[in-house]
């Protein structure tokens, strides 16, 4: 199935899910997707700033879940899977691999940064799940280590407009595969785990947490197993992984 939803091209803007939620206080929003050439303050995960020079892709889709916050708080998994869909599309030998709960990556390097946002418009639940691209840059600066597809494919013919249609479908199907159940998408998120089954590190509070990632729960919480055998569930955190399987 694809969301046919409609495409709106924004020039420089400040930011595409500052846009998404301007509109969805209004409560008058129709389900579509928001495109802009750059960003003047471009946001990732935790607040950080997303660099946002011109040739990347920057998107939010956003759209109203009718199943509610249960459904929504799987869009993290889908969007990044969907992602990682896109760079196989056009690197199919790539090592593109997720890491929680929804970074991209390809051999440690960055390829895209995702913040999903939700809220309440009347009785209805919103989305707005922003996705940077690097389609021709890897922007430098950003505190670790980015790759492009351009890189990927190891030429420069490859254009944002040309990632934004296969991520459109792609995300479209992830996004069905969402609403039907977590299973699936929780074992496709799994096959493509960066660190599964190695130790990591979890900055979720004033202490970090380490642990072996041993797998990841029914709701997309993050499963560790720590030094002594116990186990414990990580709703919330940023992950830094320290020992490769």
């Amino acid at each position: 199935m694809k969301f046919d939803w409609p495409v709106h091209h924004l020039g420089t803007i400040d930011s595409t899910n500052t846009e998404a939620k301007r509109r969805a206080a209004t409560g008058g929003f129709t389900d579509c997707w928001l495109v802009a050439e750059t960003q003047t303050a471009g946001r990732g995960r935790l607040q950080r700033n997303w660099l946002s020079p011109p040739g990347n892709l920057f998107t939010t889709v956003l759209y109203r879940e009718p199943s509610g916050l249960a459904v929504a708080s799987r869009t993290p998994f889908a969007a990044a899977l969907a992602v990682s869909d896109m760079a196989l599309q056009f690197a199919p030998d790539a090592a593109v691999q997720v890491k929680w709960p929804n970074d991209v990556r390809i051999h440690g390097a960055k390829l895209s940064g995702i913040l999903i946002e939700t809220g309440m418009s009347g009785p209805d639940t919103w989305v707005a799940a922003g996705m940077g691209i690097n389609v021709t840059h890897a922007p430098e600066g950003a505190g670790q280590s980015a790759t492009s597809i351009a890189a990927l494919r190891g030429d420069t013919v490859i254009t944002a407009a040309m990632v934004f249609d296969a991520l459109r479908d792609a995300f479209s199907a992830r996004l069905v595969e969402a609403r039907s159940g977590f299973s699936t998408l929780r074992k496709s998120w799994l096959e493509r785990a960066e660190g599964l089954g190695g130790t990591i590190r979890v900055n979720a509070s004033a202490e970090p947490v380490e642990g072996i990632f041993e797998d990841m729960d029914e709701t997309g919480a993050l499963i560790l197993r720590l030094p002594d055998g116990t186990r414990q569930t990580i709703r919330a955190g940023d992950v830094d992984l320290i020992g490769r399987v």
